[in-house]
This record gives C-alpha cells, structure tokens and sequence, in this order.
C-alpha cells in the first residue's frame, strides 16, 4: 500500500468521530482528496465542510468506487451501513482508524497516552508543549484543544507525533512508540475486554510495544503487571507521593493551583496551570514529566503549562457568573465523576451543585451501576437523562430510571433533554454540570443562550 499522504482519494466511514476527523484533517492537508459519511451532522462536521472535504449523511453505497485509494473506517460504524458492505466487496484497501494511525506514526518518534481516564487531556498539554518548544510535533487528539480550537496539531518538519491511544477495541495495541504514558487502568470497556483482568492484560501489551530503548511512564497508584522482559525505561509520576516526579509546595489561590516539580535531577518550579481542579494539576504532572523526557527545555514545559487552555468537553466553564456557574464535562465512568464534582465542591464549596448526567452505553451503566450511584450522590440535585446507546442495543432492566432509584438522595428527576429548560427556570442552579459521553453536548449551546439571554441583575434580585 502507498503512503496515505501520497494518495489521490482517501474515503472515512464515521468521519465526524473525534479521532477519524482529525485523520481526515491530516490527509486533507498533505494534498490528498478526502470524503466521507457520517450519520449526523455536528458543529465538527460542519468545520471539515468549511475546510473542504466533502461529507454526506445519507447511506450511499454508490459513492464507493475503484477510484478510491483507501477506505477508513471506525468500529462504531454499523455493519450493516451499505456503504461499509460494499467497502468489504470492492476490493479497495480497508482500514481500521487504528491502522491507518499505526501506518503515520511508525517511523516517528511517537508519544502515545493511554488510561482509561485523563488520556485527553494529557495527550492535549503534551502537544502543546512539544508544539510550542523547537521540536514542534504533530498531534492526533481525542478532543477539541481550546488553545488551536483543532484535535490536529501539524509540524511538517517534526519527528514528534503525539497521539491518544484508545483501549477501546484494543486499538492502542496497533501504536509501537517511544514513550507511553498510562494514566489509569482503572475497569471500562468491559463489553470489550469482559474482566478487569482482561483490560490490564491489555495494557500490559501495549506496554510491551514500546520500541527498544523505549520509555515507560505510568501513574504511581495505577496497577499494571509489567512484563519482567520489557526493555523500555520505566518511571513514575504521583501527585500524592514520592515518585520519579512528583509535585511539593502545592498551594490555591483563588482556584488556581501552583506548585513545583520534583524530576530525576533536580526541582522545576513556577508551575500554575489556569486550568482548575486536582485532577487537572495531575494531567499536567504527566505531560510535564513526557515532554522533560523528551529534553524539552524546563522554562518552556513551565510556559506552555501556564499558557495551556484545556479540552472543549473537559472541565470546561461555559459561564462564569455571580448567578450562575456552568461547567461542561465529558466525564462518563464513576472515576471521573467523583473527580469533576469533588474538584467543583472544593472550588465553590458555599453553593449547590445540580448535576445533569447522560449515561453513556448500556454496558456500562449495567457494570458499573453502583459505582455511579455513589459518584452522583455527591451532588446536592441530579437530573438524569436517558441512556445513550451508542453502538448497543437495549439490555432488558438497563435503564437511567433504574439507576435513579439507585442513587441514594431525594433531589432527583428524570428528565428528556427538551425539558431542561424549564427545569432551569422553576430551579435556578447556583453550580450547573453537564456530564456525559454522549450527545448531552447538544443541549450546551442551548443551556449557554438561555443563560446569556437573562438579565443577570434581575436574578441577582430575585
């Protein structure tokens, strides 16, 4: 197979996913003619139209023809789409998302992030501290950097590729880079993997396909058996403990934490990332110990975490009002949730706190069905919407009204997403969180209006 950047007509099945658009993007930039279809037009479909590449929203079989050079598609794609049918029939080159990944990245020096959660975020500040730096990078993210408003970075001239590495359909397995990070193994994904077991054994695998030479970095409390034959250099990072890096002289003020940076050799300091939120001091803890690994210059890793925006969808404040503050989250598993609302009572801990959460697959809601019950519960409101399936079908007895009953609180409602509104205006939110995987971003924009709308002193009054 010829190069992907050296072909006439690249073709993407589910082309407005987060990591096939920014594929797409790529392609699209290095001269090649790209198309493709996906189901529903987004605000990220609508920026690659913009661009100019051709995407379509109706099944057409008749598009896939011998004049395409290569075919990508996303596992989430159904199998019984037309068009995919006759992809498998034509005789064109069919790739995975993942494949077509592995074949840009394997001659580079590839920075690869992993974890069952953090990966994004991480992946993003890793990125933009290579970018910023001499080296420059290019980069393949698994959401929307709010410094560049892309999930691609491009360096033409750069070695550097950083990238996500996805555990889902053990994607990440197909990426053989110089430098791993594996932020968590905590258990996700069990449609896929059916054990937490299982999951390690992956991530166990994707450390064993880091190049000789290679280099290991992995969260200090995350637990992973690690083959007694890898040949890569293994450090560790903490912010609760000694480690290779690790962080002291932590301290807030108004809601932004500062720090310094112990390493190997020696403390980096002036650390104060504007992004808010524990966690967020820990993702940046991560990148900064990758991007020291890779001789990075210290006062540029300082810089650009300082300078780093964040992820659309990722602790994102929409509004910050005396009013009303509204935060925008992608989390979906218990972990995370626990994360985002315990960081959001630690900033504003005079004020209630209303939790919009979509669930995200009936799998998970199914497996971790407590876990999520004990990671809501810590909001003082919660309005649950219906389940978002995804790629799954309907699991009999799986349902948001079930996991309502579950959590243990009095404050709570199901609801459908265009009665939320008006939920908005009978209850007033001092704190509102969106949170969800699924297409809770859509009510978002309209959340923003009807805020931005109101007259802020006629509440304030109220």
């Amino acid at each position: 197979m010829k190069k992907p950047e050296s072909m006439k007509l690249v073709y993407f099945l589910g082309i407005g996913g987060i990591g096939m658009s920014a594929l797409a993007r790529y392609l699209h930039l290095a001269g090649v003619k790209v198309m493709g279809y996906d189901k529903t037009q987004t605000t990220l479909t609508k920026e690659l139209e913009a661009e100019g590449i051709e995407v379509h929203y109706d099944d057409k079989p008749e598009l896939i023809t011998k004049e395409i050079d290569l075919i990508v598609y996303t596992p989430a794609i159904p199998k019984d789409l037309k068009e995919f049918e006759k992809s498998t029939s034509i005789g064109v080159p069919l790739l995975k998302r993942s494949e077509l990944l592995e074949v840009i990245t394997q001659n580079n020096i590839t920075l690869a992030v992993a974890g069952t959660h953090g990966k994004t975020t991480v992946s993003t500040l890793l990125a933009h501290i290579l970018y910023t730096s001499a080296a420059g990078c290019t980069a393949f993210l698994g959401g929307i950097s709010k410094n560049y408003n892309s999930n691609l970075l491009l360096s033409r001239n750069s070695n550097f590729i950083v990238t996500e590495a996805d555990e889902f359909d053990r994607s990440f397995l197909r990426l053989h880079p110089y430098l791993e990070i594996i932020t968590s193994t905590d258990p996700d994904h069990l449609d896929i993997y059916n054990t937490h077991d299982s999951l390690l054994g992956s991530f166990s695998d994707f450390a064993s396909n880091i190049k000789d030479g290679g280099i290991l970095l992995i969260k200090k409390e995350a637990y992973l058996p690690i083959d007694s034959k890898l040949k890569a250099k293994i450090y560790t990072y903490s912010m609760n403990s000694e480690a290779d890096f690790y962080i002291t002289e932590l301290n807030l003020h108004n809601g932004i934490y500062s720090y310094n940076l112990n390493t190997p050799s020696g403390i980096i300091k002036g650390f104060s990332p504007m992004l808010p939120g524990l966690f967020n001091v820990e993702n940046s803890v991560a990148a900064s110990a990758a991007a020291y690994l890779s001789n990075i210059p210290e006062e540029t890793i300082v810089s650009a975490v300082n300078s780093f925006t964040g992820v659309k969808r990722r602790f994102d404040h929409r509004i910050m009002r005396d009013d009303i503050i509204f935060i925008d989250d992608y989390a979906h598993h218990p972990e995370e949730l626990k994360a985002c609302i315990s960081s959001v009572k630690k900033l504003y801990p005079e004020k209630e706190i209303t939790g919009i959460f979509q669930p995200h697959l009936f799998t998970r809601t199914r497996d971790f069905a407590t876990g999520f019950a004990e990671a809501l519960s810590l909001l003082n409101y919660l309005v649950l919407l219906d389940i978002y399936p995804a790629r799954e079908k309907p699991i009999e007895g799986i349902t948001s009204k079930m996991l309502l009953d579950l959590v243990p609180m009095d404050n709570k409602i199901l609801l459908n997403k265009p009665e939320i509104i008006n939920y908005l205006e009978l209850n007033k939110p001092e704190v509102l969180l969106t949170l969800g995987a699924g297409d809770i971003d859509q009510i978002v924009p309209v959340i923003e209006d009807y805020y931005n709308n109101l007259d802020e002193n006629e509440l304030i009054e109220e």
